[in-house]
């Protein structure tokens, strides 16, 4: 359940945006930029300059799917706030990349567990200018369409730990190209100087076996070597390297289990 709806979609494919939401979304692009300047990959920063984000405006679909569509063919989608699984490896296999019209409120300023718009502009479409990450998605939902339920559960954890929380190393140092962390200021932080992160060189086999939560920082990050390991992961014969993790299990997770509410 969620308590925010996707606000209407002109056939235009505009969006009625508040003055409120206008500030917020002045408001979380400020603070984040000046995060993620010596922390974000370069794919990304490039990405981001060509997007040309407004400061003082959310941003309209129309001119997202301009700089997309010219760069490696991808839109963006509008869609509820939450969309079942089969529709969201349906986007992805066709270049969508399914976003949510709706911007947090100031009370759930700093976080919240929904992917909003702010998260899903900011956090992913600079990537998607990217070609090596680009064809990464787009097989992704190719899998996914092709995949059993249970095999959809542990592929979620190779989306988790690339697209949604990837590291990657340029030269010497480590930069973030996930989407998860560049839309958070603590966990972008917290990702690259964290004392309590772990980050380990990525492999296949322990990627779909690592549990994950989505409700705190992530214990552990994946490093890829460059943007290219991307696609050279995407094909691989994924479906039969999910069977092996699946007949191996999951490992042991690095974080105490949530706490069920009286709801749960």
């Amino acid at each position: 359940m969620t308590r925010y709806h996707s606000k209407p979609v002109s056939k235009e494919g505009w969006v009625n945006w508040s003055i409120e939401e206008d500030t917020i979304w002045h408001d979380l692009v400020k603070r984040q930029q000046d995060v993620i300047v010596d922390r974000a990959c370069e794919a990304y920063l490039h990405g981001l300059k060509l997007l040309d984000l407004p400061l003082d405006r959310v941003p309209q679909l129309p001119e997202i799917n301009k700089v997309l569509y010219e760069t490696t063919g991808w839109q963006v989608e509008p869609v509820p706030a939450l969309i079942d699984f089969d529709r969201f490896f349906d986007l992805l296999a066709n270049k969508r990349f399914p976003v949510a019209t709706f911007l947090r409120s100031r009370d759930e300023f700093d976080y919240l567990q929904e992917p909003d718009f702010f998260h899903e502009i900011f956090g992913h479409c600079a990537m998607l200018t990217n070609s090596d990450f680009a064809a990464f998605t787009e097989h992704y939902g190719k899998l996914g369409q092709a995949a059993t339920s249970k095999q959809r559960g542990y592929l979620a954890r190779l989306y988790w730990f690339t697209v949604e929380f990837g590291l990657v190393k340029e030269g010497e140092k480590l930069k973030i190209y996930g989407g998860g962390i560049l839309s958070s200021p603590a966990e972008t932080i917290y990702a690259l100087e964290g004392d309590m992160a772990v980050r380990e060189e990525f492999n296949l086999h322990t990627v779909l076996r690592t549990p994950y939560r989505i409700d705190i920082m992530q214990p552990k990050y994946f490093v890829i070597n460059e943007m290219a390991e991307l696609f050279k992961i995407s094909q691989e014969n994924l479906l039969h390297q999910t069977d092996l993790a699946i007949e191996a299990g999951l490992l042991p997770p690095l974080f105490e289990p949530k706490e069920p509410t009286h709801a749960e």
